[in-house]
């Protein structure tokens, strides 16, 4: 995908979409999976401090002793993360074999009697324990004896849950981003379709195979479809209106010249010969431009490459090649054709004309005595080549000799629009006019379709 898709626009946004919510789903899921488990060690925490509680008593000689201690093997473990200690006013210290020589360093607090207190300490080792105690009254001799109950337990124990259900979190969050990134690929994907189907719409406009969009699209590009199409209609009828007004001015214009033709010849019947001349010249001039906007105005606004249009090419360049010797130019010159008889070309047979007696004509001018017209068939499609044994055009120039009224040779009266009037009936049927050395020694107009 290019950079500049909108499809890569949409998956990248939604995969950055995918990663942020999945990031921020994660780290929610780890922090309240973190306080589940302290929530649980805490209420283990209480149920082993009612457990400890239960089960101390004063002896005989104003001890402290506890005959039925938590059943929690991890009481007599040394050091295993799971510790109770006893304390009372008189410097009475009872302790869980697991806190072994250390002693829990409980803040300075005062809960009411029966009243349960929280903290974070710290443990044996460095360690960082949640302690949970309550305050209690024994009766000893008559006299009340404040004791201090503690159980506390190492949270490294949630630490290690929530690292290793993130890690199992991560694994299965990856799984589903890839689901989910697939997912939008997918989504994508099948939104675009309707604009892929409007692509190829308009490339069938373009062809030649369609006048209007057919797309039968969701009913967010139905208004994108209606508007094309009305935009093809007003550009058709804008169109027409245009070739007609053309044609009509250059129908219009061929009636004064055939009036200016007609004083020229009762000018050399006078004896006028040099002012009948000049008004040929003017003629000629103003037919060529007369002619030009007649073929522009045939084939202008039609797509007519591939449309059925087809001549034989070799009945045609016979009759060119037979009017032209008919002319002082093409009278001297001997053509060669070298195509086969069923050679048919996609043109219509007035536009193929207005091709081939353009071209003729130019070799004709400019040949010395020969000039050969080819046609071939290849895998690239037909090729149409015209050329002369003349001085041709230097490669630097020929760009010249394709725009509009240029002429490099400035012998006669000609216009220089003949090249340009093939350029236009080729560029309608989607062909392309190439200047080349010929063999013959001169140049060589090729005529091929464009890729």
């Amino acid at each position: 995908m290019k950079q500049n898709s909108l499809r890569l626009r949409l998956v990248a946004g939604g995969a950055t979409a995918i990663v942020i919510a999945l990031t921020i789903a994660g780290i929610t899921l780890t922090l309240l999976f973190e306080r589940h488990v302290a929530r649980t060690v805490a209420q283990d925490l209480e149920v082993h401090l009612k457990q400890l509680l239960a089960g101390i008593n004063i002896d005989s000689e104003n001890r402290i002793v506890v005959p039925r201690p938590p059943a929690d093997p991890r009481f007599a473990e040394p050091l295993s993360g799971l510790y109770w200690q006893i304390s009372d006013d008189r410097d009475q210290l009872l302790r869980s074999r697991s806190l072994w020589d250390t002693t829990l360093s409980l803040p300075i607090d005062e809960p009411a009697s029966g009243e349960t207190h929280q903290h974070e300490i710290g443990g044996p080792a460095g360690a960082r324990l949640l302690a949970t105690e309550r305050r209690i009254v024994l009766k000893s001799g008559g006299h009340d004896v404040p004791v201090r109950v503690a159980v506390a337990v190492d949270l490294a124990r949630v630490t290690d849950a929530r690292t290793a259900f993130a890690a199992d979190l991560i694994l299965a969050l990856g799984v589903l981003g890839i689901v989910l990134a697939a997912a939008t690929a997918i989504q994508v994907s099948l939104g675009l379709r309707p604009l892929d189907a409007l692509r190829r719409g308009i490339a069938d406009i373009r062809s030649g195979r369609g006048r209007h969009l057919a797309v039968q699209g969701p009913d967010e590009v139905r208004p994108l479809v209606d508007e094309v199409n009305a935009l093809l209609d007003a550009r058709e009828q804008d169109v027409a209106r245009s070739r007609h007004r053309a044609a009509d001015l250059a129908h219009g214009l061929k009636t004064p010249l055939a009036a200016l033709a007609a004083d020229g010849d009762r000018l050399r019947q006078k004896g006028e010969t040099a002012i009948a001349d000049e008004i040929e010249v003017v003629i000629d001039a103003m037919r060529r431009h007369v002619d030009r906007e007649l073929a522009r105005a045939r084939v202008q606004g039609r797509d007519l490459s591939g449309r059925g249009a087809a001549t034989p090419m070799l009945p045609l360049v016979r009759s060119l090649i037979a009017t032209l010797s008919r002319t002082a130019a093409g009278g001297r010159i001997h053509y060669e054709t070298t195509m086969a008889d069923d050679i048919v070309a996609p043109f219509d047979r007035t536009d193929l004309a207005e091709i081939l007696g353009n071209l003729l004509e130019n070799a004709a001018r400019h040949a010395k005595s020969r000039v050969r017209i080819a046609a071939e068939m290849s895998s690239n499609g037909l090729a149409i080549g015209i050329e002369d044994d003349g001085p041709g055009i230097a490669p630097e120039l020929r760009s010249a000799a394709l725009a509009r009224g240029v002429r490099l040779d400035e012998r006669g009266d000609r216009t220089g629009l003949g090249l340009a009037i093939v350029q236009d009936v080729l560029d309608a049927y989607g062909w392309a006019l190439h200047l080349d050395n010929s063999e013959l020694g001169g140049l060589k107009a090729s005529c091929r379709a464009k890729r």
